[in-house]
Order: C-alpha cells, then structure tokens, then sequence
C-alpha cells in the first residue's frame, strides 16, 4: 500500500493506478479506524475496484462545543489496517492542503441536510460536502463508498452528486455491528463500561420499532414507544423519527422506502443510528 500526503504525487500514484486498468474507488474516513471501515474496503474491491481511503479529521464538521481536539487519532494503526485489508492507496492529506490559506468555497446541500442532525449540528453537513466535494477532485474517484450508520450523510451526498452531475457511482454498505447489535463508530471508545452496556438499547429500541411499523402499527405511538425505552435506559435524545429513506422528510408514504433515524447521547457521548423499515 502507497501512503501518500502529498497532492500531485497522490495524482501521479492514482495516473499509475489507472494505467494498471480497473476503477478507482474512493473510501473517505476520519481515521479511528474499526470494523466498519474495512468492509468499505472490502466492498470496493468486490467490486474489482482499486482502493484509495483517506483520513483526514475534517474541522469543518465539527461545531465549536464538539469533540475535534478530543477525537481518536492512531495513524500508524489505521495504516495497518488499510494495508491488511487490501486497500492500494492511503491518502492523508495536510490541513494545508484541504483548507489553504484564503479559503473561501463552502458546499451546502439544502433540503435533505435541514432536519435531523442538520438542525442538532448547524454546518455539520456543510463540512461533510465541501471536504467530499474536495476529495473528489483530488482522487477523481469512479465509486465512493460510505456506510449505512451515517445515513443522513449518505443522503446529503447522493443529492449533491446528482445535482452537481458528478459520475461518481455512490455506494452505501450496510451497518457493521458489534455482537449484540451496536453501530460500530469511532467514537464508541468513548464509553465506559457501564455506558457501554446501556447504549444496546438503541439498537434494540430501534428494531422493536422497525417491526411494529413494518405490522401497521401506528408510527407516531411505535416512536413515542421508542423514545420512552431509550430514557428509561439512560439516554438523552436528540431525535427518533420515522423518515423517507430518500428525502428524510418525517411522516413519509407507506409505499416509499422508509427509516427509523435517531441520534441520543449516552453520558458525554453522542451515538446515531438507524434501521430500515422492511
């Protein structure tokens, strides 16, 4: 694997890659990197794909009382990982490079970024559009791969694709869990113990609810339901809701593809997560 952090090397590597033939396959991380990542990996190359991942801890999406200076950071065992999993290309691009200074271009995504944690997390979407948007051009990717966790994101940049005509194939890979069903997510190391134990309600509250609205039952009393579960076990939420999976608008058609979202804080930390309505 090729760990590059230099911008026109990146271009000359990727130049060799598709000399080689075969697509390129971009798979954007924040580094922490667990379980999760590796199977976007994994999906690229199913996909006969050439990998390049970046990690780059991106401060346009964090707000000014969130977690940047405390976010988990271990390179040298992120590499490991990409390299074990087959990925071809680590990019880690300086600060200097994404954000040099004067500048000024800001990407927002109106519409599908507005609710959820877009309202609980003003100009986090933005950040997550312009850095995309940037590794894009530097990578000039044929598919980007990203996880299912992070729906909302997933659906901010499925709009912006296909408002910006960009031919980039968009890949969303399902939720990895934990054993008892929890997200995987760079931030789970932040729980204790005892929060650790607790924060399963969330899965498991969101699967009841899923099962109920998939029978009929009324979804603004299977949420009600939900969110009460979720207190009962030591959660502060932020949201339950029931979503079109493609706009995210709330109280969405039955005949449309739907999703549970919710985003509730266990102690200090912040967990997301989200199911489908079969």
């Amino acid at each position: 694997m090729d760990t590059v952090r230099d911008l026109n090397a990146l271009r000359e590597t990727i130049a060799g890659l598709r000399q080689e033939g075969g697509r390129i396959a971009l798979v954007p991380t924040m580094g922490a990197l667990h379980a999760g990542h590796v199977a976007l990996v994994e999906a690229a190359r199913d996909r006969g794909a050439k990998v390049v991942a970046s990690i780059f801890v991106n401060p346009k999406q964090f707000g000014p009382n969130e977690d940047l200076a405390r976010y988990p950071r271990r390179e040298m065992a992120d590499l490991k990982m990409l390299a074990d999993a087959g990925c071809d290309v680590a990019w880690l691009p300086p600060i200097e490079v994404m954000y040099p200074d004067g500048f000024a271009t800001n990407i927002a995504v109106n519409g599908v970024s507005d609710l959820w944690d877009g309202a609980a997390r003003p100009g986090h979407f933005d950040g997550v559009a312009t850095v995309v948007t940037k590794l894009f051009h530097q990578v000039d990717p044929d598919l980007a791969l990203f996880g299912e966790k992070d729906f909302q994101q997933l659906a901010v940049i499925r709009r912006m694709v296909a408002d910006l005509d960009m031919d980039i194939e968009i890949v969303g890979v399902p939720t990895q869990r934990d054993d008892d069903g929890l997200a995987l997510s760079s931030r789970n190391i932040y729980l204790d113990e005892d929060e650790r134990a607790k924060a399963v309600a969330l899965p498991r509250a969101l699967g009841v609810a899923a099962r109920a609205i998939a029978k009929g039952e009324t979804a603004a009393d299977v949420i009600a339901d939900a969110s009460a579960s979720l207190t009962a076990a030591g959660f502060e939420i932020d949201y339950v809701a029931l979503v079109d999976a493609e706009t995210l608008t709330a109280d969405p058609a039955a005949d449309r593809p739907r999703r549970i979202l919710a985003a509730a804080r266990m102690g200090a930390t912040r967990l997301i997560d989200n199911i489908a309505i079969e």
